[in-house]
């Protein structure tokens, strides 16, 4: 009985120990390569420096002006503050609206924006930086400058 076989071919189907045996090497292959590579998979995932993202922004109304944030620290409508939903507390964010070329950069203090399609909300002061105001919602691109 011949036991090897290659990586990519699968034993016939009546050897059932051996159809078995491959099959968690598979396994053990798949789970193997999601250790090394999580890390770095993490890294991105959890806003490290690089992180890019597009989609559309929006901005504070002025009812929140005062409120306390997620993070802890209070709202205020005149710093240069965003929402976002996965990027930690304290990252610095630029955002740049593609139609001006304009950006801002920001620190995320809250989670949100908890509008669908929205990617991340700006403070009034960021949002009139990058020229959204009339807008409400414009399309933006995100860059982590520093992590959090």
């Amino acid at each position: 009985m011949n036991l090897s076989i290659s990586p990519t071919e699968q034993p016939s189907s009546s050897d059932f120990a051996l159809r078995t045996v491959w099959a968690c090497c598979q396994r053990a292959a798949t789970a193997v390569a999601l250790l090394l590579a999580g890390p770095l998979l993490l890294g991105a995932c959890a806003g490290g420096k690089g992180f890019t993202q597009s989609g559309n922004a929006s901005y504070y109304a002025d009812k929140f002006d005062g409120r306390k944030t997620a993070s802890g620290t209070i709202y205020r409508s005149g710093q240069r503050t965003a929402a976002h939903n996965t990027l930690p507390f304290g990252t610095v964010v630029k955002v740049t609206n593609p139609r001006n070329h304009r950006s801002v950069k920001v620190t995320v203090t809250d989670r949100g924006p908890h509008a669908k399609g929205r990617i991340i909300d700006l403070s009034k002061k960021a949002a009139r930086k990058i020229g959204i105001i009339d807008a409400g919602v414009a399309p933006v691109q995100l860059k982590v400058v520093k992590k959090g």
